[in-house]
């Protein structure tokens, strides 16, 4: 196809000016806020930490790019909205995303990216996960006093003959089901699973991993296990009683819950007639499944709005009033629910193409490892500012896609952004706060 140079005719004149447009203004880059997720990034240690950890199998006198840059490329990459892998045969010549990542040439192309994701195994899984639990405990200048961890599980709609698609009855596809937890905003685990299992399965091991690693570090902390009525299970429930943790957990109503909790319904109901807005009672009770070792504690929300009735019941070991328990404690469990959606939508995680199961594992964890240095950007530096509950989209085009010019010489490397930016104060408090976290030792 002839390139054409002569554009004059594709865009209007303004102020009786011709515009004229080509692609030959040099060292220019959209990304110039990106040195902020080198700054937070080398503050937490996080993705040097991880290459330590990570096998690489190549002939080291041979490789062209090390495994740090690598990691570093391809997080930062998906942090900028970068979810292809083809991208980065552009990036790797960006002289902002070199400087980023350390070098000083071009960076790994796609297919060197594509090579080292493919060799993933399950210990790269672990060894991950290792570091997101050291780098969220590190995270504390003291001891806490609590900890909820939220369970959650999600849908991960697979499109090809990817290893371990199965159909899933509820979402109405083939899919992963992915397993996250999160404290806080904080990301603990991001496990790739099956759909064909039950949305619990192997819940149990992933949190009695996390609880022996919390207490090895903080052995007075109370921990709280929070999940929607897909986490109770008998099994999970008594290892948490016998280990001292706190539970509060959705529970699927039956017949025999909505009889138990059928007076309250009834009062609700006549209350909702007669005022006609929404009534609620919160009462508890003591119920035990067929499978269960013993009675527990549930929490019964009676509740009749103008659709009619909705029950809902909770099973916890906590103490406290119970519309103190639900509407104050179990409910917060939705902010997971969100974190989950910046992942997926934000940062690609569902991004599972690849036709190798630990290869897909890896890329949600590349995932993970971005929503790390997003949350980081968040708690760290925005912390009070406008931006302070912004979700990763937002502060990706506010803070990180700045127009730049870049000059590189054998000096020094200068970053120009854009002097019509309109968030300049806002860039240097984050630049500034992040300067004064501590390094890893």
């Amino acid at each position: 196809m002839t390139k054409c140079n002569n554009q004059e005719s594709l865009f209007p004149r303004t102020s009786n000016r011709r515009v004229e447009v080509d692609f030959t203004g040099g060292n220019v880059s959209s990304d110039g806020g990106l040195l902020l997720l080198r700054q937070v990034d080398r503050k937490l240690g996080l993705l040097n930490a991880i290459a330590r950890r990570l096998e690489d199998p190549r002939r080291q006198k041979s490789c062209r790019h090390s495994l740090p840059q690598i990691l570093r490329q391809r997080v930062f990459g998906i942090c900028l909205g970068y979810e292809d892998l083809n991208d980065h045969d552009h990036l790797r010549v960006d002289l902002g995303m070199q400087t980023a990542v350390g070098r000083s040439v071009a960076l790994a192309s796609g297919s060197t990216l594509c090579r080292w994701e493919n060799r993933a195994a399950r210990e790269a899984a672990v060894r991950v996960h290792e570091v997101l639990w050291e780098k969220f405990i590190a995270s504390y200048s003291t001891p806490p006093k609590e900890l909820i961890l939220d369970f959650d599980a999600t849908d991960d709609r697979v499109h090809g003959k990817q290893e371990g698609r199965f159909f899933h009855g509820y979402y109405d596809d083939y899919c992963f089901l992915p397993l996250y937890v999160f404290c806080g905003e904080q990301l603990l685990a991001a496990y790739l699973r099956e759909s064909k299992i039950d949305g619990a399965h192997h819940a149990g091991a992933v949190l009695k991993l996390l609880v022996k690693r919390l207490r090895l570090a903080w052995p007075g902390v109370r921990i709280v296990f929070r999940g929607d009525s897909g986490f109770c299970r008998q099994l999970i429930l008594r290892w948490c009683e016998r280990n001292g943790v706190k539970y509060i957990v959705g529970l699927a109503r039956n017949r025999r819950l909505e009889a138990m909790a059928e007076q309250w319904m009834k009062r609700a109901e006549a209350r909702q007639k007669q005022s006609g807005i929404p009534q609620k009672y919160f009462r508890e009770v003591r119920y035990a499944a067929g499978t269960w070792n013993r009675k527990r504690r549930v929490i019964v929300k009676a509740e009749v709005t103008d659709k009619g009735r909705n029950p809902r019941f909770l099973v916890t070991n906590l103490e406290g009033r119970p519309s103190d328990l639900y509407e104050n404690l179990y409910c917060a469990r939705g902010e997971a629910e969100n974190r989950i959606k910046e992942q997926q939508l934000d940062l690609f995680a569902d991004r599972t193409s690849a036709h190798d199961w630990w290869t897909n594992q890896f890329r949600l964890l590349l995932s993970s490892l971005g929503y790390t240095l997003m949350e980081a950007i968040r708690r760290l530096g925005l912390r009070g500012t406008e931006l302070e509950k912004a979700r990763c989209q937002t502060i990706r085009l506010r803070l990180l896609k700045i127009g730049a010019v870049i000059i590189r010489n054998t000096r020094r490397i200068q970053f120009h952004l854009a002097s019509g930016y309109p968030y300049q104060d806002l860039f240097w408090t984050v630049a500034r706060r992040l300067s004064l976290v501590p390094a890893p030792s």
